[in-house]
């Protein structure tokens, strides 16, 4: 379709270099950057050049029985199920 994305970035290069890895999740620091934009113009940031965007294409994707099992984990879907 027109204008559809191919993928949804999660978490751009800027994020992932200040970013810390939770194992479940990332948590990223908000931006505390001040407005003066020349400094990144002129002077660049190398640590941002060694990550790469997060997003749809490049993470694991989980298939149907995949999210079942991860579904299965919470307490709440087992009780709704009744399995617990």
């Amino acid at each position: 379709r027109h204008g559809e994305k191919l993928y949804e970035s999660l978490v751009t290069r800027e994020e992932m270099a200040k970013a810390e890895d939770m194992g479940n999740y990332y948590r990223i620091p908000c931006d505390a950057r001040d407005l003066n934009y020349d400094k990144y113009f002129v002077e660049g940031q190398e640590k941002v050049s060694k990550f790469e965007d997060y997003h749809s294409h490049n993470t694991h994707r989980l298939d149907v029985d995949g999210m079942k099992q991860l579904l299965l984990k919470l307490d709440m879907i087992k009780e709704d199920v009744c399995l617990k």
